[in-house]
């Protein structure tokens, strides 16, 4: 399996950082292809807790190569400060074991400043905006004439384009300024700051393109690692409360560089319930105290933001559209365990919308938001999961419920997690630790 690709399914925050961490062994490169530092990944090896934002998980594992390649989009005081994080905990981040894409984009003072003044909301409700600079720097990316890459960092006329953008930038920003007293962007100290950034980063700068193409017709492995998560898609999610980027399976491609021949299985990481965070509509969203329920035992709140996360019931119509549309082979079904205490679970199989019902997955936000969710209901169980050792430890309900997912969906489940912890992990399909 050269190319062995996870994403996540839902709206982000499936816990798809413990999955790459338990398939890194054996690879020789683990990718972060797209997204920005508004992506968080939370890794538990033993005691330790590790949170990323922009590093890939594999980072954790020895003779590995992380690569962040050109559809993410870099902001360097935050990668910087997560690999002198690690460096401080004893992890080896070195120009042989990190490589960043010269051809990742950078977000630069303007985009943050941008990300403030802009109004993010339609129809009232807020797009779900990290305030990280992420959407302006995209934009700028798209507009060509006020982008920097990593590689532009080192050319001799790399101080000539920050002033010229600059200056650019502050006119667009003092006319966006509405209240108080805007204060211009300085060009010199941009420069400084950012050649600063330039000189720490040099060692781990690279042309992962051609690095991965190479690697690939070599048949090294490489594990790609999605952020946020499908329905999160700029183009195919719940437009337009999505990310800026491809964060479904057809954004690995186009964010690596790596055409498609080389992607032999794609894994689709599923919560076994339902979560969101910001705007947009949530069909099976609960507001009672089972809601609040999953919340506390799940600890749904934003790894990066700490923002509190909107739960409710799996939604098996969403899952099944965004797995077709990954492509995905199997799935993982993480935090299992929150549903332990619950008498009885409930799956959306199917959407009623002006009195049809329908399994297809609305192409409009408008119409998502006026449908009512069809659920079948399950038997729960009383027992706690979390030391399961295998797919025999964990109760008949609970098999009933994975059953009737991976027959919903159409994917076997691979995958079962449940705990945070590496060992609490039940792995169905062996072969997705075997690398030769």
């Amino acid at each position: 399996m050269p190319g062995t690709c996870v994403i996540g399914l839902q709206w982000g925050d499936e816990a798809k950082g413990k999955i790459v961490d338990l398939l890194t062994a054996g690879r020789r490169y683990v990718v972060r292809y797209q997204g920005g530092a508004n992506a968080g990944h939370t890794v538990v090896v033993g005691d330790e807790v590790y949170k990323l934002s922009l590093l890939p998980s594999g980072v954790l594992t020895p003779d590995v190569t992380c690569l962040i390649t050109g559809g993410v989009v870099l902001n360097p005081a935050k990668v910087l400060e997560e690999i002198e994080e690690l460096v401080g905990r004893d992890i080896n981040l070195d120009g042989d074991s990190l490589k960043i894409s010269n051809r990742t984009h950078v977000i630069l003072p303007w985009h943050f400043a941008e990300d403030r003044v802009l109004d993010t909301s339609t129809g009232g409700e807020s797009i779900g905006t990290t305030q990280r600079g992420i959407g302006p720097c995209y934009r700028d990316k798209v507009a060509r004439s006020h982008a920097i890459r990593l590689g532009d960092m080192y050319r001799d006329d790399f101080k000539e384009r920050i002033f010229h953008i600059t200056e650019a930038k502050n006119q667009v920003l003092a006319a966006m300024v509405t209240d108080g007293e805007f204060e211009p962007l300085e060009a010199d100290a941009i420069y400084k700051q950012y050649s600063d950034f330039a000189e720490r980063l040099k060692p781990y700068v690279d042309d992962t393109t051609e690095l991965l193409l190479s690697a690939l017709e070599q048949g090294e492995h490489v594990l790609f690692e999605g952020a946020q998560g499908s329905l999160l898609d700029v183009d195919h999610g719940t437009y337009p409360y999505v990310t800026s980027s491809n964060s479904s399976g057809v954004g690995i491609s186009n964010g690596s560089g790596v055409p498609g021949k080389y992607l032999d299985r794609v894994l689709g990481v599923v919560k076994a319930y339902s979560t969101r965070v910001g705007g947009g509509p949530f069909p099976t969203e609960l507001h009672d105290d089972t809601g609040q329920y999953l919340r506390d035992r799940g600890n749904e709140y934003g790894t990066v933001t700490r923002r509190p996360r909107r739960c409710g019931w799996l939604d098996a119509v969403a899952i099944r559209y965004t797995a077709r549309l990954g492509g995905v082979d199997g799935l993982c079904i993480m935090l299992m365990d929150v549903l332990s205490g619950l008498d009885e679970l409930h799956i959306c199989t199917a959407y009623e919308i002006d009195g049809q019902q329908t399994n297809v997955f609305p192409s409009h936000v408008d119409d998502l938001r006026r449908v009512k969710p069809i659920y079948e209901t399950v038997s729960g169980w009383k027992e706690e999961i979390d030391g399961a050792q295998s797919y025999d430890d964990l109760p008949a309900a609970a098999h009933a419920y994975l059953d009737r997912i991976a027959e919903l969906v159409g994917c076997p489940v691979d995958v079962v997690s449940v705990g945070p912890g590496r060992a609490q992990t039940i792995v169905l399909n062996e072969s997705l630790t075997q690398t030769s």
